[in-house]
C-alpha cells in the first residue's frame, strides 16, 4: 500500500523521468484527481531523448501539460556526472512557482542513508527542499512496482540504472543485498527515522 509522508496539494508539478517510480506517482496523482503538470529534465543522453519522446506521447494522450528542461553549462572538474545532473535538475525544479512532487521512495532513502554513512554521517533525504516535496518517502519500492503491475502502468527503463560506474548503483545492486542479509529490517529502521523527523518538524 502506498503510504504518504505528507499531504499533496490539488495542483502540483511532478518531476517525472518516465521510469517506474515517477510514472506510478503520476498514475496515483491522476487517480486522486490532482491537477498535474509533468516536468521532465533531459540529461542530454540517448535515453534522455527516448524518455522525452515517450512522455510527449503519453502527455498528449492524457491531455497533460509537459514542460521539458535541458542541461546548461559545463560540468565542473570537482563534480561527478551524478552531482552535475542532480544540481542542474534541482536548479531547474526550484524555478517552478508551484510545489514540485518527486517519486523518491523508502528504498531511495535507505540507499542515501547508507551512502552518506559510508562518507562519514548518515543523512536522510529531506521531506521538503524549497518548493520540492517528497510525499512517497515512506513507501517501499516493492509497493511502487506492485502498483505498476496491478494498474498496468507503462514506463521506460533507464539502462544507466544498471551501470556500476555510478555509486548509487553499486550500493543498490552490490551493497543493499548484503545489508539486507545482516539487517532485513533496515527499511523499518530508516522509515522510523523519517517518521521521527516528520514529527519533530510539525
Amino acid at each position: 500500500m502506498i503510504k504518504l509522508a505528507c499531504s499533496i496539494p490539488n495542483k502540483v508539478t511532478l518531476a517525472c523521468s518516465g521510469g517506474s517510480d515517477s510514472m506510478v506517482v503520476l498514475d496515483f496523482l491522476l487517480k486522486g484527481r490532482k491537477d498535474v503538470t509533468v516536468a521532465y529534465f533531459n540529461h542530454g543522453t540517448v535515453h534522455g531523448d527516448q524518455a522525452e519522446n515517450y512522455l510527449v506521447d503519453y502527455c498528449e494522450q492524457k491531455n497533460l501539460e509537459l514542460v521539458v528542461g535541458k542541461i546548461k553549462g559545463e560540468k565542473k572538474s570537482s563534480e561527478s556526472p551524478e552531482e552535475f545532473w542532480r544540481n542542474q535538475r534541482l536548479s531547474w525544479l526550484h524555478g517552478f512557482k508551484s510545489q514540485v512532487v518527486t517519486g523518491h521512495h523508502l528504498d531511495d532513502a535507505v540507499e542515501w542513508w547508507i551512502f552518506s554513512s559510508l562518507n562519514g554521517c548518515g543523512r536522510l533525504i529531506p521531506l521538503a527542499n524549497k518548493n520540492i516535496i517528497r510525499p512517497f518517502l515512506l513507501t517501499p519500492k516493492s509497493e511502487i512496482l506492485d502498483w505498476a503491475k496491478r494498474k498496468e502502468v507503462s514506463y521506460v527503463d533507464d539502462p544507466s540504472n544498471d551501470h556500476l560506474k555510478y555509486a548509487r548503483n553499486r550500493i543498490r545492486h552490490n551493497i543493499m543485498p548484503e545489508v539486507l542479509k545482516i539487517n532485513p529490517g533496515i527499511r523499518t529502521v530508516v522509515r522510523k527515522k523519517i517518521e521521527d523527523r516528520i514529527k519533530m518538524e510539525r
